[in-house]
C-alpha cells in the first residue's frame, strides 16, 4: 500500500473528484489503482475566498514498485508506514504481585489498558466515582452549587478530559503511531470513526463518558480490577541497600495495598497527593504553567471571521482559532483549549475557590465560542523556592476569584470593553456567558496578578487583527483559568521511574508529561511497556 499525501481540492467538490486527484497524481493508467482510502481530511482556510479541503489517501495499486519508481525522490507518494501496535511483553505465569495505576484518567486508562492486554491484570485506584455517579455530582455544582471534593470535573473516572472538548490531537512526535493504538481503541469503544480521518478529530463530553464505560469493561474482562473510591493517604516507602523502593500503598480508611510497581498517573489537581508524595521524599519540581480567563463570542462571529462566505457549510464545522501575542512586559499571551460551538463549566475541586474550563459536545453546536486566554509563567520569575509554590499560586487566584464571584462558586466576568477600559462591568451585553451556576459583573483586575492584567489587555486587540471582532466591547472574560497544566514535574528517568524511588512510575499530565487527552494516553502506554519490562526483567 501507498500513502499519497497533500491532495487538494476545492471547497464542496464532488465525491468523484478525490478519484480522479489520485490518479492524477498516480500518473499512470487508471487501471493500475485497485482501490483507495482516506487516511487524514483537512481543510486549508488560509484564503476565505478558496477553501481548500486537504487528503491523505492510502492506495493500493497492481505494482507498487512501478510506481515508486516513476516518483523516486517525491515525498508525497511513499510506502504506507505500518502502525499496527505490537506489545513489549507478556506477563509470566508466575507474577507475583499485580502491578497498580493511581487514577483513571486517560493516562491511567491506557496503562491499565495496556497492561490488562499483556496479562498483568492490574488494579486501577480511583479516589472519585464512576463516570456516570461523577456526572451527576458535577451538574450538582454547575446546577445548585454544591461542590463534591472528590467527585467533579478533576477526580472520577475519566478524569479531568472527560469535560472538555474531547480533543484527541496533539503536537507530540508519535514515532511509533501510538496515536493510532490510541484512536482505534476509542473507535472500538463507540468513537465516532471519523476520528480516524480528521486532521482534528474530537468527540465531545457524552460520548467520552459511554467510551469511558467501554473501556473499563474491556479492561475487566481481561483480568483488570478497578477500585473507585480508594484515595492514596500515603506511599510506604523504605530504604533498601542504600536506595529508596517503594512496597505499597496506604488508602483512606486504613487498607493497606501492597505494590512495587506503581504508574503515578495523577492528574494536575491531586494537590494533596503531591504533597504527600514530597512528604516523603520523592523528586519533585515546580514547572512552568499559565494563568488567564475564558473569553467568549458567539460562535458566528468565530465562523465568520475564519470561513468568510462559506461559514456554516457541512464539510468546515464551527471554526476554531489559535491565538499566541509576545506582549512588552515580556510576558506571552496564547489561546488555550478552544471549544468551538461550547461552554464554560465550573472546574474547581476545592471548597471556597472558582476554576473555569472549557467544553463541548461532539455536535459543537452550542450557541458560543470560548477560550483560555492565558499568560505563561514560570518558577525562577514567578513562584521560586518551592516545588509546591505553583499549587500556593493557583490556590490563591482562585480563592480571589471565588470572592470577586459572590462567594457562591458563581465566576466573576466582565466585558471586554470594561476589561479594556480599566472599569467594572455593572452588567453584561449581547455575548450570555454560558458559565453555570452564574457569572457576577465585577472588575477581573483583582482575580490576576498585575502583569497578567496587562498582558492581557495588551493582547487582546492584536487578536483582533486576526479575528475581526475578537475585542469586541461584548465580549465576556469569565475567571479564573487555572489548570492549563501540571505546576508540578514528579521527575522521571529514562525508564520512566521515579529519579530517587525505585517503582514509582509518574506519568500523564499531572506528573508533567503530557498536556491533553492524546498525550496523556500515549504517555500512558509508555509507562504501562515500562512497568512491563521491569516486570519481566
Amino acid at each position: 500500500m501507498l500513502r499519497l499525501t497533500e491532495l487538494k481540492l476545492p471547497l464542496g467538490h464532488p465525491p468523484e473528484a478525490l478519484r480522479d486527484a489520485v490518479l492524477e497524481r498516480l500518473g499512470g493508467p487508471a487501471a493500475e489503482l485497485v482501490s483507495f482510502e482516506v487516511f487524514r481530511r483537512a481543510h486549508d482556510a488560509r484564503r476565505k475566498a478558496a477553501i481548500l479541503m486537504v487528503y491523505t489517501v492510502d492506495v493500493t495499486v497492481s505494482d507498487e514498485a512501478t510506481v515508486l519508481a516513476r516518483h523516486a525522490g517525491d515525498r508525497n507518494v511513499q510506502p504506507t508506514p505500518d502502525m499496527a501496535y505490537r506489545h513489549v511483553a507478556r506477563a509470566p505465569a508466575d507474577l507475583s504481585r499485580r502491578p497498580v495505576v493511581i487514577g483513571a484518567g486517560p493516562c491511567g486508562l491506557f496503562a491499565g489498558l495496556i497492561l490488562a492486554e499483556m496479562g498483568f491484570r492490574p488494579i486501577i485506584l480511583e479516589r472519585g466515582k464512576v463516570v456516570r455517579q461523577r456526572t451527576k455530582d458535577t451538574w450538582d455544582l454547575w446546577r445548585r452549587s454544591k461542590l463534591h471534593p472528590e467527585s467533579n470535573v478533576q477526580f472520577g473516572e475519566g478524569g479531568a478530559g472527560t469535560f472538555s472538548d474531547g480533543k484527541l490531537y496533539s503536537q507530540v512526535k508519535d514515532p511509533r503511531f501510538l496515536s493510532r493504538k490510541v484512536l482505534s481503541e476509542f473507535v472500538a469503544a463507540g468513537a465516532p470513526p471519523e476520528i480516524l480521518t480528521e486532521a482534528h478529530p474530537h468527540v465531545g463530553t457524552f460520548r467520552l463518558v459511554t467510551m469511558v464505560e467501554a473501556m473499563r469493561e474491556k479492561i475487566e474482562a481481561l483480568g483488570g480490577e478497578y477500585r473507585f473510591q480508594h484515595k492514596v493517604e500515603d506511599f510506604d516507602i523504605a530504604e533498601e541497600g542504600g536506595r529508596r523502593r517503594l512496597r505499597g500503598l496506604r488508602l483512606e480508611g486504613g487498607d493497606y495495598v501492597e505494590a512495587d510497581h506503581v504508574v503515578l498517573a495523577l492528574g494536575h489537581s491531586s494537590r494533596d497527593t503531591f504533597q504527600v508524595l514530597f512528604d516523603r521524599g520523592v523528586h519533585l519540581e515546580a514547572k512552568p504553567f499559565s494563568l488567564g480567563f475564558r473569553i467568549e463570542h458567539p460562535q458566528s462571529w468565530i465562523d465568520r471571521a475564519r470561513f468568510g462566505s462559506s461559514a456554516g457549510h457541512a464539510d468546515l464545522g464551527a471554526a476554531a482559532y489559535s491565538l499566541s501575542h509576545h506582549c512588552s512586559n515580556g510576558r506571552t499571551v496564547y489561546s488555550f483549549c478552544m471549544c468551538p460551538g461550547g461552554t464554560v463549566v465550573a472546574a474547581a475541586s476545592e471548597p471556597g475557590r472558582v476554576v473555569t474550563n472549557g467544553m463541548s459536545q461532539y455536535s459543537r453546536n452550542e450557541r458560543n465560542a470560548n477560550a483560555g486566554i492565558v499568560v505563561g509563567i514560570d518558577p525562577q520569575r514567578d513562584y521560586p523556592g518551592h516545588p509546591l509554590a505553583g499549587i500556593a499560586l493557583q490556590r490563591h487566584w482562585e480563592s480571589e476569584a471565588f470572592v470577586a464571584g459572590g462567594g457562591t462558586y458563581a465566576a466573576p466576568g466582565q466585558r471586554v470593553g470594561d476589561f479594556l477600559a480599566g472599569q467594572p462591568s455593572t452588567s453584561l451585553g449581547e455575548v450570555v456567558p454560558s458559565y453555570r451556576p452564574g457569572v457576577t459583573p465585577t472588575d477581573l483586575s483583582t482575580c490576576l496578578p498585575d502583569f497578567a492584567i496587562a498582558a492581557i489587555r495588551e493582547a487582546l486587540p492584536v487578536f483582533a487583527r486576526q479575528i475581526p471582532g475578537f475585542d469586541h466591547a461584548d465580549a465576556v472574560l469569565t475567571g479564573v483559568e487555572t489548570r492549563t497544566s501540571s505546576p508540578v514535574r514528579i521527575t522521571r528517568g529514562a525508564d520512566f521511574q521515579s529519579l530517587n524511588t525505585i517503582g514509582l512510575y509518574p506519568a500523564g499530565e499531572g506528573a508533567g508529561y503530557a498536556g491533553g487527552i492524546l498525550s496523556a494516553s500515549i504517555d500512558g502506554i509508555k509507562v504501562a511497556e515500562a512497568v512491563a519490562r521491569s516486570l519481566t526483567a
